[in-house]
């Protein structure tokens, strides 16, 4: 009988063992669920900021097709910079012609002034939106581009994209769309 004893003994603390295994395995698995939702949540504000990107910039698209004789008027540098130099979203409708009300509406936009929360200013904007449009009058093309500053390193965008270099500390923190239009030169038969 002292035998079988002996060998209770001995085996006593190994489920106590098997439980602090599988707590372990099980808080190894949670921390990496965490990780995992952490990357989805800044993936998605990613994809978020793209989209804001993508609709700026086809409103600014849209308001150059409408005073398209006055295309060449749009050219700007770093529009939506807090320091651009544009009045606020209620002043707008004060500027002297379509194309700088088109702009100041457009710097406004990328500042975030359409959606203010209290205490916390702009909400749903792009993180540090910055808008650039250029103008080649003898190929009749104008490249509009919305700059913003990134979550997290990427490549970085071509140098050929200068909107908002140099603004966000690293150019693979620096995200560009950018939509070249040609606009045609109508003139009377």
């Amino acid at each position: 009988m002292n035998s079988s004893r002996d060998v209770l003994f001995k085996q006593s603390g190994a489920s106590m063992i098997e439980v602090l295994v599988t707590l372990i395995i099980l808080l190894v698995g949670l921390l990496g669920l965490a990780g995992l939702m952490m990357q989805s949540q800044r993936s998605e504000m990613e994809s978020y900021q793209r989209v804001q990107a993508l609709v700026l910039l086809q409103d600014m698209v849209g308001r150059i097709n409408a005073n398209r004789t006055n295309v060449a008027s749009y050219t700007i540098t770093n529009i939506g910079d807090p320091a651009d130099g544009q009045p606020a979203a209620a002043d707008c409708a004060a500027s002297a012609t379509i194309a700088a009300r088109d702009l100041c509406e457009w710097s406004n936009a990328l500042k975030g002034a359409s959606e203010q929360q209290a205490g916390l200013g702009s909400a749903g904007t792009l993180v540090g939106g910055r808008g650039c449009i250029t103008y080649d009058a003898a190929t009749s093309i104008a490249v509009i581009s919305v700059a913003w500053q990134g979550l997290g390193d990427s490549a970085p965008p071509p140098a050929s994209l200068s909107c908002g270099a140099g603004l966000y500390g690293s150019e693979a923190m620096r995200r560009v769309v950018s939509l070249p239009v040609r606009f045609a030169t109508l003139t009377a038969p």
